[in-house]
């Protein structure tokens, strides 16, 4: 993406408008710290609207009245054109977020691919509408489209949480109005151009770029039935609350300290090889990494050995590059903050295994070496706190009592893993863990099962038949006695 990009329309009810206020958002490089890109930034006009569109669509337009076939035709033609484009969707992401390519084309484009597929794939089983025999008479319960859906992702995995709220949202009959990031706005036009040429009703989709007080005033409208955001918790709690003024449904998937829990019995080899992918993924700048490593005392020395060469040996560098596996992190101040966090735990006492500073060579671009902590405690705050960089600690443990009440020991609780020789003990282990997701020997996310966190890591869940619910009011019908009974 060497050439600027521009964009002077928003995309509103599924055509390009301009727009009614005349401030723009300049996408900046991580990479070069260079404007790749401008659009316009929506104003709270454009978000009346957006939003007066979908109550169109909605309450008079044909989407939520077709039947579910038809609204698969349309969606399936999104996951289509991903598919075909996702070369171009991942290096647009690249570009603007300084997430490595080679891990884009995975996770921001054929994952985001892989989203869509999984709602089409549940859609088709789902139970929109059952019969149950009733105290008094038979029942229908019916499940319908909840209505608008405001619809808010972040800048880390763009098109993936897009696709999370948007396939399930519209396969269930529903309007959406997507707000995507200010850091990356430039993939959502893609997203936009791709929806059109599929065959979204007017109306059914629109695409507001902006900052986070357009953001509020999205989430707190009260043509909004139902709130789906990914971000940070302090954001969360504010969108819950704003959103509750008018008692908009709301899906929240917040942030995580997930722990990888390395048994005695383990394979070195194999779980490092496992974990570090884990940790260090997409710059360090995802929700579910698991950036508390829980290696048992007996051999802590082996373990911290073995991470450090690790996390040495990965390759930093233009995110465009294949070769590289970590990329700049997406601003100037997110830069600032994992290197601010590097001093506080120097300051707390943990031992610098490998990184603390600025890639040497990388003097241009919002770059953070892959940094390892050594000898953390779960007291000090790197071990507690969402750092969203590539900073990573290791925290030794005594027995496996001690190992799951560091664990759970956390306000978050959206993810982690255990590694073990012995499957069934670590399926054990799993169960005991307060976390929406859990792995054993393994690091993944399978979009056919739920996805979401205990405490501050969210509520509601995304993914599989689980997520269909928030998008769906649920209608009881009470039929009379002996109904259907010949």
């Amino acid at each position: 993406m060497s050439e600027l990009v521009e964009h002077g329309k928003l995309f509103i009810g599924g055509e390009l408008t301009d727009p009614l206020g005349d401030a723009s958002i300049e996408v900046v490089s991580p990479h070069t710290e260079e404007v790749i890109g401008r659009v316009p930034h929506a104003s709270r006009a454009d978000v009346d609207r957006a939003v007066a569109a979908a109550r169109r669509a909605f309450d008079e337009g044909p989407w939520p009245r077709t039947s579910l076939a038809e609204r698969i035709e349309v969606v399936s033609r999104i996951r289509d054109a991903l598919a075909v484009r996702h070369e171009e969707i991942a290096r647009s992401v690249s570009a603007q977020n300084g997430s490595p390519y080679s891990w884009s084309v995975l996770a921001q484009a054929l994952g985001a691919m892989m989203v869509w597929d999984s709602a089409i794939t549940v859609a088709r089983d789902f139970a929109f509408e059952e019969r149950r025999a009733g105290v008094l008479g038979p029942l229908l319960v019916r499940r319908e489209p909840v209505g608008v859906v405001a619809a808010v992702v972040p800048w880390n995995v763009p098109q993936f949480t897009a696709a999370a709220k948007l396939g399930p949202a519209l396969l269930a009959g529903c309007a959406a109005v997507l707000k995507p990031s200010p850091e990356t706005p430039l993939d959502a036009y893609l997203l936009g151009e791709i929806a059109a040429e599929a065959g979204l009703p007017e109306g059914v989709l629109s695409i507001l770029p902006a900052g986070r007080e357009v953001g509020e005033y999205l989430v707190g409208h009260p043509g909004v039935d139902k709130v789906s955001f990914t971000g940070s918790v302090a954001a969360g709690k504010r969108v819950r609350e704003v959103a509750s003024r008018d008692l908009a449904r709301v899906t929240l998937e917040l942030g995580g300290k997930s722990a990888a829990v390395i048994l005695p019995d383990a394979d070195v080899a194999t779980a490092v090889a496992g974990i570090v992918p884990a940790a260090w993924m997409n710059n360090g700048q995802a929700c579910a990494a698991q950036t508390r490593i829980l290696a048992p005392r007996s051999r802590y020395e082996e373990y911290a050995e073995a991470f450090s060469a690790a996390a040495s040996a990965l390759v930093v560098g233009d995110p465009l590059d294949p070769a590289t596996q970590l990329g700049p992190l997406v601003t100037r101040r997110r830069q600032r903050r994992s290197l601010d966090y590097i001093g506080i735990g120097q300051a707390e006492g943990a031992e610098l295994l490998a990184g603390g500073g600025r890639p040497e060579g990388l003097d241009r671009g919002w770059y953070v070496e892959p940094t390892l902590f050594g000898d953390v405690d779960d007291s000090m705050r790197i071990a507690r706190e969402e750092i969203f960089g590539p900073v990573i600690c290791l925290l030794p443990y005594g027995d496996e009592a001690e190992a799951l009440r560091i664990a759970n020991d956390s306000g978050f609780g959206l993810g982690g893993s255990v590694w073990t020789g012995d499957v069934e003990h670590g399926l054990d282990f799993a169960r005991r863990v307060r976390t929406g997701t859990f792995d054993v020997n393994t690091f993944s996310l399978d979009m056919r099962g739920p996805f979401g966190g205990y405490k501050n890591s969210g509520a509601g869940r995304e993914f599989g038949p689980e997520c269909f619910g928030a998008y769906l009011e649920h209608k009881t019908i009470h039929l009379p006695a002996g109904y259907g009974d010949d």
